[in-house]
Formats: structure tokens, C-alpha cells, sequence
């Protein structure tokens, strides 16, 4: 999916992007609150400075992805993957990381 296929899903008020293929996409700075992304594919992405507060990423694939300064408050990150993401400067509060533990 193309970040403008996805962002006119989110403004039409679409809030399930499960399973959806978002890597390498350029989504720095976007305001990505309180979605399900459960199984998503970010690999590669550039999340730089995006509101994630309250999102569901559960198995979503991070790998390599640019998280820095990213909001992660309340932001749900269980089992994904994280391997080579880059999460310089991001906001935790409330995170449930991919190990389970909050942060």
C-alpha cells in the first residue's frame, strides 16, 4: 500500500490497518494514534517523529525501521519484531515492548 492509498483510508476514518504493508514508506511526523497495525509490515520505514499513542503494532515487523523521536505512549509492541530499528530519542510511557515489559 502506498502512504497516500493509506492516508485516504485514515481520513475517511479508517482505523484497522491490520496486516498491512506499509515497508519502506515514508511516514515521518504523521499523527498515527489509537490504530490496530497488528501484523503490519513497517520494515524499512521511516517513522521519524510519528504519534504512535496507543496503537496496536502486536507482531508487527519494525526491522530496520527509523523510530527516532517517535511517541510511543500507551503504544502496544508485543512480539514485533524490532531487529535494526532505530528508536533514538522516541517516547515511551505505558509501552508494552516487544518482550512484554512496559516502559
Amino acid at each position: 500500500m502506498t502512504v497516500d492509498e493509506f492516508l485516504d483510508k485514515y481520513y475517511e476514518g479508517e482505523n484497522n490497518f491490520e496486516g498491512v504493508d506499509l515497508s519502506g514508506q515514508n511516514l515521518e511526523g504523521l499523527r498515527l494514534t489509537d490504530l490496530n497495525f497488528s501484523g503490519a509490515n513497517f520494515a524499512g520505514a521511516n517513522l521519524e517523529g510519528a504519534f504512535l499513542e496507543g496503537a496496536n503494532l502486536t507482531n508487527a515487523n519494525l526491522s530496520g525501521a527509523n523510530l527516532r523521536g517517535a511517541e510511543l505512549d500507551r503504544t502496544n509492541l508485543t512480539g514485533a519484531n524490532t531487529a535494526g530499528a532505530n528508536f533514538d530519542g522516541a517516547f515511551f510511557s505505558s509501552t508494552i515492548m516487544p518482550d512484554g515489559s512496559v516502559k
